[in-house]
């Protein structure tokens, strides 16, 4: 398993330039072989293959007159530069022709220098961890890190970031393994409402308050805003001022990140089963209450507790978005009917039980969770017997349907790579 650990850098300023200039590099290779492939493209020539980028965007590109000071900077993060471009295209090609879920991914675009996240990767041979506590980067020298903890393994690989507000990150990758992540078997179960006026509610009675980082950051943004908009375009102190406003949504952006981590891991720790709604997130942020929904970053928090779940041994289930919870009765299975959301308590005309409408939820969400994975088991459990009935009479397994697309997708001229990806095709 591959876990990431950010640690905060404190470059000092002639490792700043250098570091600037790094990201220039890294970019203008990036563009440059993006251009390439492009235009190839365009021509109808054949897939550039990443050797041969490789020999001409950086080592032939050294040699002539406008692109000299590529030698300047390691050739390490030049390189992962056009790897991270193949893998660009990798997932568009696996996206369109259906390999990949999720959302559509687009073609790779070419990077600018006013985007405000700058990054460049360094592969094992290109940095060294000091045993002062310091990070060495090739060509950048020894750079203070803020270890908030210690490493469990030796990383394979660093990335040096640096965000919108001017923060330097060093973002470690490990491999640990997956047996000793596993925590030991817990009894609890436990079902999860989502809501904004409580950010969760648990079956257990649990309730989990909303923070509202955004909104508690409202007056001052707004105050950061205007003051920014009044600065001449192009002058220093709109720099500054433009700084300040992104210091302002980091702090928002850190807040919510320590919220969802920590409120992921502790329902994990506790609970062997944990099940959730699967809300439309995306739809819903799209309506009147957009910006509470994004604020609440419910995608996130589903996200961390499937990888936590897997991580640490336990098992989440995910409850279909139309499952009627907060109109079922938990005691008898009385369905109630669509009610208002000004309506959060109901009593049940059938056993005549008083319910709130997000604890009610909660538990009709952990009933409808454990019958779907007694469901699966048991599915599996019969799959599991019909095959070994299928070996046990001598008949070969004709099943076919592996769930993914049946039907060919529309066909794309001259967007595929060939069949060797990463062999020369010229």
């Amino acid at each position: 398993m591959r876990l990431r650990y950010n640690y905060r850098l404190y470059p000092d300023a002639s490792q700043r330039q250098a570091l600037a200039r790094l990201f220039g590099c890294v970019r203008v290779v990036w563009n440059d072989a993006l251009a390439m492939r492009k235009a190839a493209r365009k021509a109808g020539l054949p897939w550039i293959g990443g050797g041969d980028l490789q020999k001409i965007c950086i080592t032939a590109a050294k040699r002539t007159p406008e692109r000299e000071w590529l030698g300047a900077v390691s050739a390490v993060p030049l390189q992962q530069s056009l790897r991270d471009l193949d893998v660009a295209y990798q997932n568009f090609f696996d996206s369109v022709s259906g390999k990949r879920k999720g959302r559509r991914m687009g073609l790779p675009v070419f990077k600018s220098r006013r985007d405000r996240r700058q990054s460049a990767r360094f592969a094992r041979n290109a940095f060294r961890l000091g045993g002062d506590g310091t990070l060495y980067l090739a060509k950048i020298g020894k750079v203070e890190v803020r270890w908030s903890r210690e490493l469990p393994a030796a990383p394979s690989s660093v990335t040096v970031v640096q965000d919108a507000a001017g923060r330097f990150f060093a973002s470690f990758v490990i491999e640990v393994d997956d047996a000793g992540q596993v925590l030991s078997e817990a009894e609890a179960e436990v079902g999860i409402d989502l809501g904004l006026t409580h950010y969760a509610v648990l079956s257990d009675g649990t309730k989990i308050a909303n923070p509202r980082w955004l909104r508690r950051r409202a007056k001052r943004l707004a105050r950061l805003q205007r003051a920014l908009s009044r600065k001449r375009k192009g002058s220093k102190n709109r720099e500054k001022a433009r700084i300040a406003v992104a210091r302002q949504h980091a702090k928002v952006g850190d807040a919510r990140r320590d919220f969802l981590h920590q409120t992921s891991t502790s329902i994990i720790r506790e609970n062997q089963t944990v099940a959730i709604e699967d809300l439309a997130v995306r739809g819903l942020a799209r309506g009147r209450l957009a910006k509470s929904v994004n604020d609440a970053s419910w995608g996130a928090f589903r996200t961390l507790l499937g990888g936590k779940a897997a991580r640490y041994g336990r098992t989440l289930t995910t409850v279909d978005r139309w499952f009627p919870s907060s109109q079922l009765c938990p005691c008898c299975g009385w369905r109630n009917g669509k009610a208002p959301l000004q309506m959060r308590e109901w009593d049940c005309p059938s056993c005549g039980e008083h319910h709130e409408r997000d604890l009610a939820a909660a538990l009709n969400i952990l009933a409808e969770g454990i019958r779907l994975r007694a469901q699966a088991t048991e599915a599996s459990l019969a799959e599991g017997r019909q095959d070994k009935d299928m070996v046990a009479a001598g008949l070969a397994d004709t099943r076919n349907d592996c769930g993914g697309r049946v039907r060919p997708g529309e066909a794309i001229p001259n967007l595929a790579p060939p069949a060797t990806y990463d062999a020369r095709a010229a």
